[in-house]
């Protein structure tokens, strides 16, 4: 028995989604839809709404499509709040650490900072966790002018410290200060910042399903 999908149909019906709708966003049969919500009493609005969706007639495929997606989403934050009641400090201390360093995109793991340890620690975690193949991550560097003299060495810094091959390195970003800002710039984060990014909607979205469960708390926008 899917007792989580039967629970969400009744839920998703009594807010007056069709059966059609339901079946779309849990993946299931229509059939089974049918019986779980058959029960469900709808207001006059709702009775309404569903006879006047049912002349527009059926989704078009762009809106299946994110449908999909959409649930695929919501799949993969689940399994994250399942991992974060199983596993164990890595898993945790990964996920905080995206909760306050990531860049919260919804298809792609991007974590930022100018601390080596950092950036190194988020890599293992990536390949313990997910079992992430480098040869998935890419880096991105983000400089100064005061390090232009010595951006390839740099940039080989930061793909050593990853174990990354060159290929992983994507164009890097140098910022030009102001004149003001000249001579505070001088010996200032020595390697800039490096951004390590692997493109995936599963894993960012289970981190996401798990930074609420540890947390305690719900953020639709993370879905959306």
């Amino acid at each position: 028995m899917k007792i989580d999908e039967q629970r969400q149909a009744r839920q998703l019906r009594s807010e007056g989604c069709s059966v059609r709708e339901i079946q779309q966003r849990l993946g299931v049969s229509r059939s089974s839809v049918s019986v779980w919500v058959r029960d469900v009493v709808l207001t006059a609005d709702q009775l309404q709404r569903l006879a006047q969706n049912e002349r527009r007639g059926p989704l078009v495929s762009g809106e299946r499509r994110a449908a999909e997606a959409r649930r695929l989403r919501q799949r993969s934050q689940d399994e994250g709040r399942r991992l974060a009641r199983e596993r164990g400090a890595l898993y945790a201390a990964g996920c905080m650490l995206y909760w306050a360093e990531g860049a919260k995109r919804r298809n792609t793991v991007k974590l930022t900072n100018a601390d080596p340890e950092v950036l190194a620690f988020f890599g293992r975690f990536l390949r313990r966790e997910f079992a992430v193949d480098p040869a998935r991550m890419r880096i991105a560097c983000n400089l100064f002018a005061d390090h232009i003299d010595h951006q390839r060495e740099i940039e080989r810094f930061w793909l050593g410290l990853l174990g990354l091959p060159p290929t992983s390195l994507q164009k890097s970003t140098v910022n030009v200060f102001s004149k003001y800002s000249q001579k505070k710039r001088v010996n200032t984060l020595p390697y800039g910042t490096c951004a390590l990014i692997v493109h995936s909607t599963q894993i960012v979205q289970t981190i996401y399903g798990s930074i609420q469960e540890y947390g305690g708390f719900d953020r639709p926008e993370w879905l959306d």
